[in-house]
């Protein structure tokens, strides 16, 4: 049945919501907490990633950091450790200063205001209302993918929900339906419904329309248009996305150990360690005191995509001069260098890059065998897992092949190729 419904009514949706989540709703460990530490913790997990993968992740959070206090005195490579794997590491470094910033600013309390909590790092418009209403039950709307979708489609919004003016729409009936909110409701269960039915119900393909508790006021379904809404802009293809290209350094020590660069806490990846990596072979392995083993001779190439960029990263044996220790200049972009078990390196924060490198190869004699070497003819190509540290991360490809000349922006298919799809939150 199609045709124009009628406007929706923001009490009514407001009351169904409510209703339908008390008897649907996932039981979640974050829901079974008023903690507004432990809440906030989630909501910034949850951004980009999938339920699923958060769940793990909180348990074990929250037993290595159980208070806020505990997080702010934590070193930030031992976050960013315990993050490694969820991506967007700026949340765990806006969670780490934000935790120091409560305990300098406002006595070790997150404020129980919508309006306060904006004034922590980290903590936006949408984290605001979510810690505000689950935790201190105030009436604070907020908008997430899930909650522009639900609304889009209930109220017809025919606007980019991304541009300007569609975010400050779904704002203005986000507030309106939590403003028709019955007083005996609570804030937390409205706003947790919605989020609930967009990421289980109000799917972004294939909508269960038919179990929806407000499918009689949808504007969208009434006009056969559920799959149309919300309008968004179209996404970048993959081979139009700017190529950065940069070369790795694989540096062994007579220990087995590799050689990790810690990148400055500004910036890409900031606080996250990685291969030592530049632009220009010679210059990067200048920076932190090495020379390359054989000029040009790349072991493997390690690609990336990502939401914004496609990496390129080319792998070359480099090597420490006898009595020389690793350092890194000021100019290098980093702000430690050090050696690391390769067993041990992933229980560091790594780059997404370096731990599918890592993960990729471990067993390639080349990578394997302390000091230099050249590329091992032996070595070849294993099947990729990847790393899901970067959330935006859509394919990852790696390989171990020798190869005599750098391709830059080369999609070939000769490489090794993992597929990990894209996460939204709360699904």
């Amino acid at each position: 049945m199609t045709g124009i419904a009628a406007e929706p009514d923001p009490g009514s949706i407001a009351r169904a919501l409510v209703a339908w989540y008390q008897g649907a709703r996932r039981d979640l460990p974050w829901r079974r907490t008023r903690d507004p530490y432990a809440i906030w913790v989630s909501e910034i997990m949850l951004q980009q990633t999938r339920v699923a993968t958060v769940i793990p992740y909180w348990t074990r959070w929250m037993a290595r950091f159980p208070t806020l206090a505990a997080l702010a005195a934590a070193p930030l490579d031992d976050v960013l450790a315990a993050w490694a794997g969820l991506g967007y590491y700026s949340r765990a470094r806006n969670l780490h200063a934000g935790a120091a910033e409560v305990i300098g600013r406002f006595g070790g309390a997150l404020p129980a205001t919508a309006a306060r909590l904006r004034e922590v790092r980290g903590i936006g418009a949408y984290t605001a209302g979510a810690i505000a209403s689950i935790a201190y039950g105030e009436r604070a709307p907020l908008v997430d993918g899930n909650v522009a979708r639900v609304l889009a489609r209930v109220f017809a919004v025919e606007t980019d929900v991304k541009s300007a003016a569609g975010t400050r729409a779904l704002w203005t009936l986000a507030g309106a339906v939590m403003a028709a909110l019955p007083a005996e409701l609570a804030a937390g269960d409205l706003n947790q419904a919605v989020m609930e039915l967009g990421a289980t119900v109000c799917t972004p393909a294939a909508p269960t329309c038919l179990v929806c508790p407000v499918h009689d006021a949808c504007r969208a379904r009434a006009a056969g248009r559920q799959d149309e809404l919300p309008v968004v802009p179209p996404r970048k293809r993959e081979d139009a996305l700017p190529v950065v290209a940069r070369t790795a350094l694989w540096i062994v020590d007579d220990r087995g150990r590799v050689a990790l660069a810690r990148r400055r806490p500004e910036g890409l990846f900031g606080g996250l360690w990685e291969l030592p990596a530049g632009a220009d072979v010679a210059a990067a392995a200048a920076a932190i005191g090495a020379t390359v083993t054989s000029a040009g001779a790349i072991a493997m190439t390690h690609r990336q995509v990502l939401s914004h960029r496609r990496l390129v990263i080319d792998v070359v044996p480099a090597q420490i001069a006898a009595g020389a220790r690793l350092a890194a200049a000021a100019e290098s972009g980093y702000d430690a260098v050090d050696w690391h078990p390769v067993h041990a390196a992933p229980a560091l924060g790594l780059a997404a890059s370096t731990a599918a490198i890592l993960a990729t190869e471990k067993d390639a004699s080349w990578i394997s065998t302390p000091g230099p070497s050249s590329c091992s003819p032996r070595a070849t190509p294993r099947s990729s897992k990847g790393s899901s540290s970067s959330a935006t991360t859509s394919t990852t490809r790696t390989s171990s092949t020798p190869r005599s000349a750098r391709a830059r922006a080369s999609t070939s298919s000769s490489t090794t190729r993992s597929r990990s799809g894209a996460r939204s939150k709360r699904s």
